[in-house]
């Protein structure tokens, strides 16, 4: 069964495509027109925003970031031997764009660590992710029992580490707690081969 999450993601996407198709075309013209890392009043997606720890407090914000699609290009080999094959096209990241708009986030506020971030549009070239930033020093951070754990070292440059639920994504740790292949095993074991007491 999909999760809440799943499910709410899909009726985003719905919304884009359905009777809202319009108004979001209009709000991708707007975005294009602006800065790669913009400071937004308030989430687009407040639900999807609350369930990766967003409250509207001092020492939080929101920005809205833009990455490129698809791969690069690297120089093409000039001299020496030519390589059956290229290897100048498709050349894909190590992580996902997800991650590299969080970063982008990062770099612009190097004060902030990064909470989270999520999915809100997409066009032929470009996808924009809304980031939310939390100030570590900021008091009513401190004082939150909820936030007040991005304020330990541990924390610090944590998007840079893959730290963040995307960055997890990235590593593969997406389903860690839910891989059983060790436990099966382990059940395998012990039913075939009972310990001797």
């Amino acid at each position: 069964m999909p999760s809440i999450i799943s499910l709410r993601a899909e009726t985003f996407q719905r919304e884009m495509r359905g009777d809202l198709k319009p108004f979001y075309k209009q709000k991708l013209v707007d975005w294009r027109n602006n800065a790669n890392v913009v400071k937004l009043e308030r989430p687009t997606r407040l639900d999807r925003a609350r369930e990766l720890g967003y409250k509207a407090k001092p020492g939080i914000i929101v920005v809205r970031s833009v990455v490129k699609k698809g791969g690069f290009f690297v120089p093409r080999p000039r001299a020496g031997r030519r390589p059956r094959n290229m290897g100048i096209s498709l050349i894909k990241y190590n992580v996902n764009g997800q991650t590299l708009s969080e970063r982008k986030a990062a770099e612009r506020y190097p004060g902030l660590e990064v909470l989270g971030s999520y999915f809100v549009g997409e066009d032929g070239k470009h996808k924009w992710y809304e980031v939310i930033l939390v100030d570590p020093h900021n008091p009513s951070i401190l004082a939150d029992s909820e936030l007040n754990w991005i304020a330990h070292p541990s924390q610090r440059s944590r998007v840079f580490r893959g730290l963040t639920p995307s960055g997890r994504r990235s590593r593969g740790l997406k389903n860690k707690g839910r891989r059983d292949g060790f436990r099966k095993r382990e059940a395998w074991k012990k039913k075939d081969y009972p310990s001797k007491k």
